[in-house]
């Protein structure tokens, strides 16, 4: 087996040499410092790192079995008798879920879930058509005889006949990056040979000259470019532009998807996000990967627009994102109701893939700000404390009418954040050439390669609710280069990019930062605290973030916010629940004259910043942070409180 293996790797590198494309030197201007090289150690995270590793993944593959999503696998195989259970795109959970494991099986060795991969990738493995085509619904019963008329219409009868609703390339997508994950935490290829094997099947139908048709959920886009960097073929780079050139493309296609599926014009003539946001999010993430990798000016211009529109017009502050149930979808400019916000789980997690590459595109702070938004708002706020309950939606105005639950028959969401929560070790560091760069506020260590050395950094802080953090820098051998450390928006009195946002005063405490000890000016460039100098090994920085409690109002055109302040906390939203405030929070006013007092709280909600304001003299009204809601009684929520009073 280990000679099999070493030809796979040796088959590898010679596609690698031989391809003389010279886009394939290129890619991101900036480089993430990938998940294996990142060792988690932090309060607030690595907690939740272990949740998500010893509840959340276990139940989700024991959801996948209970629900038929794993047997599926084993009947297309062979292995087992009988119909296929559940709908079309199950399969794409079990693929997330394996690749939230593989980030797992390398943040915490683990004996015991590495041998149930292996038997699951048997399952996968056995699945696949002997061509590579894998899509277990179709596998099973290839005339689809146990599926109903409208199953039957949105599977489609033959492969590929119904792309717009059968999710066979969306299911496929996620397998690429799974592949690519265990590949990278484990060095096998097992599941990588499924995958090249598929895309292989794909490249051969798809294309100039070929089938000319293209998915109607966004995914395979961003499988491919994961592929590619693996393989260096570069023909799985081409598909993956070519699906999004073909996009809205009526000369080449007879019927469009719509706006549903970004669908209705070409992409690069959009200009704003329409449609399923989720299915935006990944969309625009793939076309992220392409531009860098290819150049694409054009798509740059496009992406440009459009994250500005979807900031500036379409962005909850929670970092949220798909106003209307309708679709799951983006609404019209401004309108962003509360108790009806969609808000996906989903979505949120597909916003923070596109921002990171955003950055790894420009090299802004700005989008590393709606990042670190997500994360300790938007996304966070779909999974339990606990690790084994979720959201699917998450609104921003509650009447004691939501509730997380176990799981859901479309799981999209749970599986999400399996394969999200560990990946966020890839997220809080990059590099370019002689900079180093500190995206999130995360302790942890790294090892960084950077003027032909590693560079060692320790980072530890009581983040977000403490603005203290301390930077150690041990390179190998004393060597000039620039370590660039994000200046949070919210620091700088502005809690999001552009207006849709503003805070309601203006707060004049600095930022300080000390070298060794010593108190030293900063410089900034696109956002970023530049220290340029020599390093050597035991340098530290010392950086403090003052955390005082903000109003937030929003723009005047959100007509559903007029008259209310949201409160943040340094990254954090919060919200007042009726279980803190005698049961009504809905009607409460907040005196604009009010002052706000913190106390950290290490028994509530596994420790959490509480804050509260004072009413009136016999009154206070707590708040908790948005993402711990909902873990009590249930009861009325809200984020937007009314403001008696003038600022």
């Amino acid at each position: 087996m280990k000679c099999i293996a070493y030809i796979h790797i040796l088959l590898i590198f010679i596609v690698f040499v031989a391809c003389s494309d010279k886009s394939l030197n290129q890619d991101y201007p900036i480089q993430p410092v990938l998940f294996t090289d990142v060792e988690m150690d932090d309060d607030f995270w690595t907690p939740r790192m272990d949740i998500n590793r010893t509840v959340t993944i276990p139940i989700a593959l024991k959801h996948c079995e209970t629900t038929g999503r794993i047997d599926n696998f084993a009947k297309a195989g062979g292995i087992l008798q009988g119909e296929h259970i559940g709908r079309r795109y199950n399969d794409s959970d079990v693929f997330k879920v394996i690749e939230g494991a593989s980030y797992s099986l390398h943040l915490d060795p683990n004996q015991e879930l590495d041998a149930y991969l292996d038997g699951l990738i048997g399952k996968i493995t056995a699945a696949q058509e002997t061509d590579g085509y894998l899509y277990t619904v179709r596998s099973i019963d290839l005339e689809l005889k146990t599926k109903t008329d409208r199953e039957i219409n949105a599977i489609g009868r033959t492969r590929w006949e119904n792309l717009e609703h059968s999710h066979e390339l969306y299911n496929v997508g996620h397998l690429y990056e799974a592949a690519v994950a265990h590949f990278q935490a484990t060095g096998r290829l097992s599941l990588l040979d499924v995958a090249i094997k598929n895309a292989d099947l794909i490249v051969s139908e798809f294309g100039p000259g070929k089938r000319s048709d293209v998915p109607g959920h966004e995914e395979i886009e961003i499988g491919l470019v994961k592929l590619y960097r693996v393989t260096r073929n570069p023909r799985y780079l081409d598909l993956a532009e070519f699906f999004i050139n073909q996009r809205g493309d009526s000369t080449s296609r007879e019927t469009l998807y719509g706006t549903y599926a970004q669908d209705h014009i070409r992409v690069i003539n959009q200009t704003e996000p329409v449609g399923h946001a989720v299915r935006a999010m990944y969309l625009y993430a793939g076309m992220t990967d392409v531009a860098a990798i290819k150049k694409n000016k054009s798509y740059v211009k496009t992406l440009d627009r459009i994250w500005d529109n979807l900031v500036k017009t379409k962005m909850y502050v929670t970092g949220g994102i798909g106003s209307t149930k309708d679709g799951e979808a983006f609404g019209q400019a401004y309108n962003l109701p509360n108790r009806s916000a969609y808000c996906e789980t989903c979505a949120a997690v597909g916003h923070a893939l596109w921002n990171h590459r955003m950055f790894l595109l420009h090299g802004e702070s700005k989008y590393l700000d709606i990042l670190e938004r997500i994360l300790y708002n938007g996304f966070l706020s779909g999974v339990s404390i606990s690790g084994d309950r979720f959201f699917y939606v998450n609104p921003l105005q509650d009447v004691a009418e939501s509730e997380r639950q176990p799981w859901f028959g479309t799981a999209c969401c749970p599986s999400n954040v399996c394969r999200f929560m560990p990946s966020i070790a890839g997220y809080i560091y990059a590099k370019q050439q002689q900079i180093i760069y500190i995206n999130l506020f995360i302790g942890s260590k790294a090892d960084i390669q950077i003027k032909n050395q590693m560079v060692h950094i320790i980072q530890k802080t009581k983040y977000p609710w403490d603005g203290k953090i301390k930077i150690n820098i041990k390179p190998q051998h004393t060597a000039r280069f620039a370590v660039y450390i994000r200046m949070p928006g919210w620091s700088q009195n502005q809690p999001v990019p552009g207006d849709l946002y503003k805070f309601a005063d203006t707060f004049k405490d600095e930022i300080r930062l000390w070298i060794n000890n010593k108190h030293v000016d900063i410089k900034t460039e696109s956002g970023f605290i530049v220290i340029n100098r020599t390093w050597k090994t035991g340098d530290y920085i010392d950086l403090e973030l003052p955390m005082p409690v903000r109003r937030v109002i929003a723009h005047d055109n959100v007509a559903e916010n007029a008259g209310k302040v949201a409160i943040q906390r340094g990254p954090v939203m919060y919200c007042a629940e009726g279980v803190d405030n005698n049961g009504n929070v809905i009607n409460s006013q907040l005196p604009a004259e009010t002052k706000f007092s913190t106390e950290y709280m290490p028994d509530m909600l596994n420790g959490i910043v509480q804050v509260k304001a004072k009413i009136n003299d016999h009154q206070d009204l707590t708040m908790v942070p948005y993402y711990a809601w909902a873990h009590r009684n249930k009861g009325e929520m809200v984020v937007w409180i009314k403001q008696s009073g003038e600022l």
